[in-house]
């Protein structure tokens, strides 16, 4: 390591410390210490920032400087939660949707004690990762459960377009990482859990002549074969990263590194 890289890792430190201090930082909890013995708790959200960048996720989980927030999608919360609502009533019957029998999804929505917890903001479903020292967890939107005793992953997404229904864009490349890193979860928890995750998209309608105080949803069931492969070597490499005394390079297609970096310049 050479001595500029050195200096570079300290002012991150001694810049954290002082945002610490004064107050200028949001800091969600303590930052994570290299070699600690408490497990650390990751998110599934902070598992997509190393994905996207490593050094984002550096500065967050390690230094406890947060990128910027973005503002609640307090509209999708709201389809979100009518959503559960109508599937709950085909949990307590014992029944399917009708959407999925129109699907030909063999599966009705699941029944589980722990279910409102895995589905909560902050608790979701937990595992320890031994490797690492991690507790992961996620807050997933439904489960659903087949004849097999499998269960499938379920998420709600709420959008607006007139093109067809696809996971085929490439930013919906997250919401494929999202429903497998909830598989993984389940499955590092004993449980039996299908590859078929299942994307229920409540498509708000632009072609009505007014508002007149209401959207008009057209709801599309879209499965996806997921592979969780990928999850174990990802947390070795997060784990790493939390280790290392030097944060990550910028990253060219972040637009929080270059942010920074060209703002250095102004």
């Amino acid at each position: 390591m050479s001595e500029e890289m050195k200096k570079q890792g300290n002012l991150f430190v001694k810049k954290a410390s002082a945002a610490e201090k004064t107050g200028i930082s949001s800091w969600r909890r303590k930052p994570y210490e290299p070699g600690q013995k408490a497990p650390f708790a990751l998110s599934r959200s902070k598992v997509d920032m190393f994905l996207k960048c490593p050094r984002c996720f550096y500065l967050d989980a390690r230094l406890g400087i947060k990128t910027p927030s973005m503002p609640a999608f307090t509209l999708n919360s709201a389809v979100d939660c009518l959503l559960k609502k109508e599937f709950d009533i085909r949990r307590a019957n014992g029944g399917a949707h009708p959407l999925m029998a129109a699907y030909g999804i063999d599966a009705v929505p699941a029944r589980h004690n722990e279910l409102e917890i895995w589905r909560e903001n902050f608790k979701g479903i937990r595992v320890f990762h031994p490797a690492t020292n991690f507790e992961l967890f996620g807050a997933i939107d439904d489960l659903w459960i087949n004849p097999a005793g499998e269960y499938h992953i379920v998420d709600y997404k709420a959008t607006s377009t007139v093109k067809e229904i696809t996971l085929d864009d490439q930013w919906k490349r997250w919401y494929k990482i999202q429903a497998e890193f909830y598989q993984w979860l389940f499955r590092a928890r004993g449980f039996k859990v299908n590859d078929i995750a299942y994307f229920v998209f409540a498509n708000a309608s632009k072609d009505r002549e007014a508002f007149d105080g209401k959207l008009e949803f057209e709801v599309t069931i879209v499965p996806y074969e997921g592979s969780d492969r990928w999850v174990e070597p990802t947390l070795a490499k997060m784990k790493d990263c939390l280790e290392s005394d030097m944060p990550p390079r910028p990253e060219n297609d972040c637009e929080h590194c270059q942010y920074i970096e060209k703002a250095k310049n102004v």
